[in-house]
């Protein structure tokens, strides 16, 4: 085989390596039940299987646990901006494991560890114009802090809680997003670039599919 030909092919060759590295998805991977890092009042709460996202390299960003029975409001919201409406504002849902440090949808640092999800609404004010096209929340509070996961909290008792997660004045959160295809559990990637998580809930008259952003910021 003549030289420029063997140049040639390892050259493709290595073409073929740097796209399909870029061309690395997020991924998901079923984890057990929530360690014992997490309090016994809130693990039994949990279903006994989670969801870890795997980034690109391999190495693991999250794992989330949904609350076993997912509380729905009996008046549910028909809001265009809410996108999960039959959920109450301040309702545990599930818990998040950052491994490593992760951030919120703010770009916030959140440090390693286990933190609540309570489902939260962005206020409809000045302070908050722009950050999502939805309204849909999921604060993040340390496990510890957390002590009562079968109550609904108040807006005031969800930033304070928040306030913990972030370590700064703006709680830390997630925000939810519009389920894309039927896959459960999948990571999927938006028109923002974003990628969001996709799990199914369940509640007490069914089903209840859940997408919430896992990688992506704010770039107001």
């Amino acid at each position: 085989m003549k030289l420029h030909r063997v140049l040639g092919l390892i050259v493709a060759t290595q073409l073929l390596v740097v796209a399909s590295a870029l061309g690395q998805d997020y991924k998901v991977e079923a984890v057990g039940a929530a360690p014992a890092d997490v309090p016994a009042a809130i693990a039994g709460l949990l279903d006994s299987q989670g969801t870890r996202v795997v980034n690109p390299q391999g190495a693991p960003l999250c794992e989330v646990w949904l609350r076993k029975t997912i509380p729905t409001s009996a008046t549910p919201s028909t809001s265009s901006d809410i996108i999960y409406g039959a959920l109450t504002e301040g309702t545990f849902i599930g818990v998040l494991h950052f491994p490593s440090a992760g951030a919120d949808f703010r770009g916030q640092a959140i440090k390693p560890g286990f933190y609540t999800l309570r489902y939260g609404l962005i206020p409809q004010d000045g302070n908050h114009m722009g950050v999502n096209p939805y309204r849909d929340v999921l604060v993040l509070a340390p496990v510890a802090a957390d002590t009562a996961p079968d109550k609904v909290v108040t807006f005031d008792d969800l930033v304070k809680l928040g306030r913990l997660g972030s370590g700064t004045p703006h709680p830390g959160f997630l925000v939810g997003a519009q389920v894309n295809g039927g896959t459960f559990p999948s990571v999927v990637k938006d028109d923002s670039g974003h990628w969001n998580l996709q799990v199914k809930g369940h509640t007490q008259s069914g089903d209840l599919p859940l997408a919430v952003t896992v990688v992506g910021k704010w770039e107001g």
